[in-house]
């Protein structure tokens, strides 16, 4: 297994957990945290072993308590950061700034745009304070889990910023807009229930039962399925909330039934029921996942 800077990888009963681990920042998230966290995902997708994905936070104060903010003033202003430039500069001889240039790209967007590209399903299990984009990368998970110490803070109009980690698209669409605007509007920080009430969480544990009940959950969500079926109806369910018209879901669908239906664990599903026995499933995630659309190859979704 790979060894990060900023984060713990382990691999146990199918089951990858990532865990950020910059406990004396509150596990505050950076650049290279970033990259560990795409190159974890990455991991996850290309091990067949790996049915589930669980994302949680070092220590018992904090999951993620945002940006780190050891820059001062000039933590979101990028031109003063020799570390957002890695791409190279943005702006133009003329004193333009090409807006498109990679160095301008949000890199808790990077993120959260690779957890949406995620072949398995993730599960946020949010043991603390979780602010910022440690509440924003949560967003493409499939479900959250949070401590009763949990706390939520989508902070940005407080400190001079905007929403990100694509957050303007994910957050209206699970909660709806006038919750998504009453958060982001007064930036104010919420506990566990209210996280709930508004349905951003699915559950709330007490904090020794936290990853016990987000490790039961994975298990319960791939235990009996096959590993490709889940893969291709995350990649379905997910992008269909954006679609203009429900042809565009049949069309997917239509594509992924014809495909799937002539393989093996098609087969071995319909047998195994008839032959009242557990399935066994053969294909591979990381090699049978069919594509049908750009999005599942375009680069600019990592």
């Amino acid at each position: 297994m790979t060894d990060f800077e900023t984060i713990r990888v382990e691999i146990s009963e199918g089951i990858l957990t990532i865990t950020l681990h910059r406990p004396d920042r509150m596990n505050a998230f950076t650049g290279q945290m970033m990259k560990d966290m795409v190159a974890a995902f990455d991991i996850a997708d290309a091990d067949d072993a790996v049915r589930a994905v669980i994302v949680t936070g070092a220590g018992d104060r904090a999951f993620c308590a945002g940006a780190d903010l050891g820059s001062g003033s000039a933590t979101f202003d990028y031109t003063k950061r020799p570390d957002r430039l890695e791409h190279g500069s943005p702006i133009q001889p003329d004193g333009s700034v090409d807006m498109s240039h990679p160095s301008v790209r949000d890199s808790g967007g990077r993120l959260t745009l690779r957890i949406f590209n995620c072949k398995k399903p993730v599960i946020g299990a949010i043991n603390g304070a979780a602010v910022g984009i440690g509440v924003t990368m949560q967003l493409p998970m499939d479900f959250r889990l949070a401590s009763e110490t949990a706390r939520f803070g989508f902070v940005f109009a407080r400190r001079g910023i905007v929403p990100e980690a694509a957050s303007s698209w994910f957050l209206p669409r699970l909660v709806g807009i006038s919750q998504a605007l009453d958060w982001c509007y007064s930036g104010r920080v919420f506990g566990a229930e209210e996280a709930k009430r508004g349905g951003l969480v699915r559950s709330i544990h007490a904090p020794e039962d936290l990853i016990p009940a987000a490790r039961a959950l994975a298990k319960e969500l791939t235990a009996d399925s096959a590993p490709v079926s889940v893969g291709l109806t995350r990649q379905m369910m997910w992008r269909m909330l954006g679609a203009s018209h429900p042809m565009e879901a049949h069309k997917l669908d239509s594509r992924a039934i014809w495909v799937r239906g002539q393989g093996g664990d098609a087969k071995e599903g319909v047998t195994s029921f008839l032959e009242k026995r557990p399935a066994h499933y053969t294909d591979s995630v990381a090699s049978d996942l069919p594509h049908f659309s750009p999005w599942m190859d375009e680069p600019d979704y990592q």
